[in-house]
């Protein structure tokens, strides 16, 4: 039985069920395995009082410390997030407010392995807690933790030293690979780990019936995305507003919202665009099998969900032409 303890601060919570769903399913899948015994520790970043009592920061503050999530004992410690450091500060923060805790685990349940689901900050943490507890690291790279804070100034040199220093290295794609060997990192310790699907929820359905659930009738592009500048969706906006009676559905929720609302209003397309807010990925797989296309203009990812959810709903996908690791999806 291998004792596995995840460390990811991309997880889902009661405040927020849509974020980081697919280290969740990964979590939940790894945890299922017979010979895999799992804890999680999905930290919280909150910035100093009273912003952490503010804003959607008063529902992370008022998260249980202690729970059971799915099945897997949960752990969310909370670390110090500063506004206006660029991160840099995240990762040391992180480790030496729950090397405490991880201690406390370690009583009852011996880990023998860290799982870091997301390069940073928690890679750059879950190495420093390695070397503490004398247990192997092992970190998984999934898209901006390598294209935003492997290059950014604050944060860059922590991440290529994690990425050397870790035991085994994990990405999302086989470009996500290329790019972390581009930053300094050994490609021989870098295995490929593809996003997987659940083929019985994403599949082709009737499209006719499912534009019908959504009471569209004509052409329809989705959108799936956190409404954040790196996903583009003012140029999906743009692109459909040129295309006459074609609807767009954006499924997302986040900070670009106001801006969004008032491009969709300048260009007056209120009738034709329109933002779903959250929603639960349960309800996912209709809007995808109802889409004629499902668009997302992002500017960083690894290998998106939304991609491969698409694809296997039978629905064709517009990206950026700096995705060519796509096709490796499609099987003719």
């Amino acid at each position: 039985m291998l004792r596995v303890l995840t460390l990811s601060s991309l997880f889902p919570d009661a405040s927020r069920p849509n974020f980081g769903v697919f280290v969740e399913r990964q979590t939940l899948g790894l945890a299922a395995h017979p010979d895999v015994e799992l804890k999680l520790v999905a930290p919280v970043g909150l910035p100093p009082w009273p912003l952490s009592r503010m804003g959607h920061y008063a529902a992370l503050a008022a998260l249980p410390r202690h729970e059971d999530w799915k099945g897997v004992e949960t752990w969310r410690p909370r670390f110090a997030n500063l506004p206006g450091t660029g991160g840099r500060f995240h990762a040391a923060m992180l480790a030496a407010r729950i090397k405490p805790l991880l201690r406390a685990i370690r009583r009852d349940f011996p880990f023998e392995v860290i799982d870091a689901s997301f390069f940073f900050p928690d890679g750059v943490a879950a190495v420093e807690l390695g070397r503490a507890f004398d247990v192997p690291v092992s970190i998984k790279a999934r898209g901006a933790d390598i294209h935003h804070w492997g290059r950014a100034p604050g944060t860059a040199g922590q991440v290529l030293e994690a990425g050397r220093r870790a035991d085994g290295l994990l990405a999302v794609a086989g470009s996500m690979r290329e790019d972390m060997v581009a930053l300094g990192m050994d490609g021989a310790k870098i295995r490929v780990h593809r996003t997987g699907v659940d083929l019985d929820r994403f599949a082709p359905r009737d499209r006719a019936a499912a534009k019908a659930a959504l009471g569209v009738d004509g052409p329809l592009v989705a959108s799936v995305g956190a409404l954040i500048p790196r996903k583009g969706h003012e140029i999906v906006i743009d692109a459909v507003a040129t295309l006459p009676g074609v609807r767009l559905m954006i499924a997302g929720e986040g900070p670009d919202r106001p801006k969004l609302v008032a491009q969709i209003a300048r260009l007056g397309v209120g009738d034709r665009v329109t933002l779903l807010g959250s929603v639960a990925h349960g309800e996912l797989p209709g809007l995808l099998a109802a889409a004629d296309v499902m668009a997302l203009a992002s500017s960083s990812e690894g290998l998106a969900n939304a991609w491969v959810e698409a694809l296997a709903s039978g629905t064709p996908v517009v990206i950026p032409d700096l995705y060519a690791h796509l096709a490796g999806l499609v099987r003719r």
